[in-house]
């Protein structure tokens, strides 16, 4: 009986089953496609698999082979075109795919919608970026560098004699105490990210060195936990022990203030370098609202001793330097982080000189600086409250006087040329530009002005990018980030060469800087990338701040809490 033709079939057409099981494929049987297992394969007991093949066409065509029916027939008729008969014409060029990096995309969780105002850190995220440069063999050289900086402590040494490491000689309290190499660790390994510039001694160890030969063993429990726990981030034997430092170090202190009393605490300088460590601790550890509590203890001990020290007709300016860099460390650790929470500053204009210009090597800017970023974020909080039209316009002066300051504001290096140095202060003026127009004027991403800050600043950041040195640019990092445009992100988008885009420049950073300081930048990179994923997800709402919130109130106020950002 002759086949009846197409047009004289009744009924559905049967097609091929694109969605087949591989067994019935290789029987070449029509395979029914139920779900969890074919007709076939649930009565001959095969076990109905379904593996995906991926064919490429340039693959066949090398070959010489047909790209599965192409080129052999169809049922509309005639032949389709075999590979090798494409003309000149048709052929498509291919450009090389672009590298991507690890930090190309930004994924979000159930978390992210589900509690949109928290931050989960992970805390071991950056850990393997860490790496100690400096074998233990070479720690006794190391330190006898350290000590040609101090001409007294050359002096000792010599008078000693001393054969022995100098860590062990000067300070018995260590070899009493065990984990001598703890605190050769913080001077080699904690010290150094602590200064925006390798050029000259940071302070953590040009101040607090001197000082530890006339300390308490208080003093040097909370170093070597300090040094044990920036340490456990490469090794996590080291997290018990500087746990176990940190306890002792609190307990001594507690002691301490309560039989001695806190005026008499307040005056003993010891204490507030206790307090500093056991600050640095809970920054590197966790980054929470810990390390705050040490800054509101400290400052309610500052504030003692001012008071004393005005009623016996004294001047408040602490005379030693230990103090000093005590009143300064606490006060700066204050301003920069509440230029992210917007929270009252504790630390407020009176502990920075107005018009000094040298750039401290520890904070990376000038002392000028930090006070006009301390009265940034004190208009920032009662913006809100100016309701007369009298009270806006001294607002509006007010901040336009704060812009000119910044505008016209010279940072001096001091002593020597340091081009890392005056690279870093500057960013933070330009951060401090695109913190003033976010905070105080309402702009947001989408400002061409602060388009144009954010690229400036990154572009700095890749110069010390590739000056590997990115020891203390944590804020115009955050800063710049948090205000980058998602849809518009490129550093250089009027050139016709690639220059990079603003997110992986800014995580490239962050990946460095977990090697190079000792902020918390896992913290950092969470908030940021938080604040990212809130902006592409607004982006597609088309959301914007509410309740007379500006850009920064809305999107970096709430997630930005006990951050540390010095």
């Amino acid at each position: 009986m002759p086949r009846r033709k197409a047009a004289d079939r009744t009924g559905p057409i049967k097609t091929r089953s694109r969605d087949g099981c591989k067994e019935c494929r290789t029987s070449r049987v029509r395979c029914d496609t139920k779900k969890p297992i074919c007709t076939r394969c649930w009565e001959k007991g095969l076990p109905c698999t379904k593996h995906l093949v991926l064919k490429w066409e340039s693959e066949f065509a090398s070959r010489g082979v047909a790209f599965g029916r192409a080129g052999v027939w169809s049922k509309a008729g005639g032949n389709q075109p075999t590979p090798g008969s494409l003309s000149s014409d048709e052929v498509h060029e291919w450009r090389p795919l672009p590298a991507v990096s690890p930090w190309g995309f930004i994924n979000s969780s159930l978390a992210t919608f589900e509690r949109p105002d928290e931050v989960d850190v992970d805390f071991n995220e950056l850990n393997e970026l860490i790496s100690v440069t400096q074998s233990s063999q070479d720690t006794t050289d190391q330190l006898w560098s350290w000590l040609q900086h101090f001409p007294h402590l050359a002096e000792i040494t010599a008078s000693y004699n001393l054969t022995l490491p100098p860590s062990l000689a000067l300070f018995p309290e260590l070899s009493q105490s065990g984990h001598g190499e703890l605190f050769d660790y913080y001077l080699q390994q904690v010290c150094p990210r602590t200064a925006a510039s390798s050029t000259s001694s940071s302070p953590f160890a040009s101040v607090i060195l001197p000082f530890c030969l006339s300390a308490s063993p208080t003093l040097f429990k909370a170093i070597q936990a300090l040094g044990a726990c920036h340490w456990s981030r490469l090794n996590s034997s080291y997290g018990a022990i500087g746990l176990r430092y940190k306890s002792e170090a609190l307990r001594d202190l507690r002691q301490r203030l309560s039989s001695e009393g806190t005026l008499t605490c307040s005056m003993d300088p010891e204490v507030l370098v206790i307090m500093i460590m056991l600050c640095l601790y809970e920054i590197v550890d966790k980054c929470d609202t810990q390390w705050t509590i040490h800054l509101k203890g400290a400052n309610d001990l500052i504030r003692l001793r001012r008071k004393q020290q005005a009623a016996l007709s004294k001047s408040t300016v602490p005379s030693d330097p230990v103090t000093s860099f005590a009143e300064q460390f606490f006060a700066f650790q204050d301003v920069m982080g509440r230029t992210a929470c917007a929270k009252e500053v504790l630390f407020g204009t009176d502990y920075w000189k107005p018009d000094e210009r040298n750039i401290d090597l520890w904070m990376g800017c000038s002392p000028e600086l930090v006070s006009i970023l301390a009265k940034i974020t004190d208009m920032s909080r009662t913006r809100r409250q100016h309701t007369s039209e009298e009270d806006k316009s001294t607002y509006f002066l007010r901040a336009a006087s704060l812009e000119r300051q910044l505008e016209s504001l010279v940072q001096e290096v001091g002593e020597g040329e340091d081009e890392v140095l005056a690279i870093v202060a500057d960013s933070k003026r330009l951060a401090a530009m695109l913190y003033l127009h976010c905070a105080l004027y309402g702009s947001d991403p989408t400002t061409p002005l602060v388009k144009s800050y954010v690229r400036q600043i990154l572009r700095l950041i890749l110069d010390l990018l590739d000056r590997q040195s990115t020891a203390n640019v944590a804020w115009p990092v955050f800063v710049a980030s948090v205000e980058l445009d998602p849809s518009d992100d490129e550093l250089n988008p009027d050139s016709e060469t690639d220059s990079g885009s603003g997110r992986a420049v800014v995580l490239r950073a962050l990946a460095t800087m977990a090697d190079s300081t000792i902020s918390n930048i896992a913290r950092t990179r969470a908030v940021i990338t938080k604040l990212w994923q809130t902006r592409d997800s607004d982006l597609i709402k088309r959301t914007v701040p509410q309740n007379h919130c500006n850009d920064w109130e809305w999107h970096v106020v709430p997630i930005s809490n006990a951050m540390s950002l010095a």
